[in-house]
C-alpha cells in the first residue's frame, strides 16, 4: 500500500468538509519539503477546501538511503 510520502501516491475518496460526500480526487496538488497541499472541490455541494499534510522529511531521506 502506497504511503503519502511515496512518489505516485494520490489520495482519493476524501470526504467533503461541508457535506461529507466522497470526492474522487483533488483538483490540485502542491508538494514542498515535508508538506503536501491538496485542493478539493465537492461536485455534490460546490464546497472547496484545502488540506495540508505534513510528514517528516528526515525519515523519507533515511528510508531512501537504506534502500
Amino acid at each position: 500500500m502506497a504511503q503519502m510520502d511515496e512518489p505516485g501516491y494520490l489520495p482519493h475518496g476524501n470526504p467533503c468538509a461541508q457535506c461529507g460526500k466522497p470526492i474522487a480526487a483533488p483538483d490540485w496538488i502542491e508538494r514542498s519539503p515535508g508538506r503536501w497541499s491538496y485542493l478539493w472541490t465537492c461536485r455534490a455541494c460546490g464546497y472547496r477546501f484545502e488540506a495540508i499534510a505534513f510528514y517528516d522529511e528526515a525519515k523519507r531521506e533515511q528510508k531512501a538511503m537504506a534502500a
